[in-house]
């Protein structure tokens, strides 16, 4: 296992493949490369044709440690560390609450991160940031409290999982892997509250002046689209890009492309 060790101690696992152009990916909440076997390794074996693709377990996943109490810098310092690890500068792609997380890293280190794409980040602007702040504030205290099996059970009924299929999830051989990631659901709760802390966008995303791309499948929920209008619109640089036929779990086949040609030319088009 490759590692590095973060600014406050946490180790950092991670994995390299291809070469050329560095490309970091962030996953989204629960996501680690353990029980992410499909997606993102097909994603990576297509983009690892031209580039060089790291893909990590965010802190408090798989191979990484963690240290509390969380903070969005403590995550910064992680994605920096990969980073400075590997040369210095790095395109990022980062998916769902990973993607505000990179938005994040971008705005805090524009000088290492040359052009980012943001897939689906989950931000409604129609919810008010007191919600957010609620939502999260209820994930803290199961945190606190070292409840990871309920905080999972409460993200994926948040998410639409019915009831039955969760009870049934439980009782399968993955369970143990989502249920092990549990606490840090806090972690992408804390991301999305942060950035609808004053209900308007937050001015140091205006320090991310590299090119930003901001996807998003259309078969997704309608907020998703609202969302990805608005994080582009805090942007001095972000462009809209809607994939046709895709939905949050995106077909590398179709992302791929899309990604390889945004990286080196800076701009994209997608008919």
């Amino acid at each position: 296992m490759a590692e590095i060790t973060s600014k406050d101690g946490t180790k950092i696992g991670f994995e390299v493949a291809g070469s050329g152009p560095l490309i970091v990916l962030v996953s989204g909440a629960t996501q680690y490369r353990a029980i992410d076997q499909t997606i993102t390794p097909a994603l990576v074996r297509q983009l690892a044709t031209h580039y060089r693709v790291l893909t990590y377990d965010r802190r408090g996943r798989g191979e990484s440690t963690d240290t509390w109490p969380y903070t969005v810098a403590r995550e910064v310092e992680d994605l920096a560390g990969l980073i400075d690890a590997m040369g210095g500068e790095a395109f990022v792609f980062g998916m769902s609450s990973g993607a505000v997380l990179a938005l994040e890293a971008a705005a805090a280190m524009p000088r290492k991160i040359k052009a980012l794409a943001l897939y689906e980040p989950p931000i409604d602007p129609d919810k008010s940031g007191a919600n957010y702040r609620s939502d999260h504030a209820q994930m803290a205290e199961l945190a606190s409290q070292g409840q990871a099996e309920e905080m999972m059970s409460a993200f994926l009924l948040g998410v639409g999982m019915p009831e039955a299929s969760l009870a049934g999830f439980k009782q399968s051989e993955s369970w143990p892997l989502f249920a092990s990631v549990g606490l840090t659901i806090e972690h992408d709760y804390r991301l999305l509250a942060d950035a609808r802390a004053h209900d308007t966008p937050p001015v140091h995303w205006q320090n991310a002046i590299m090119p930003v791309l901001v996807l998003d499948g259309d078969r997704s929920y309608p907020f998703i689209a609202r969302g990805a209008d608005w994080v582009a619109s805090c942007l001095h640089n972000g462009q809209r890009v809607t994939l046709a036929d895709q939905s949050h779990d995106y077909d590398p086949n179709v992302l791929a492309p899309v990604l390889s040609v945004f990286f080196q030319m800076g701009t994209v088009e997608v008919h």
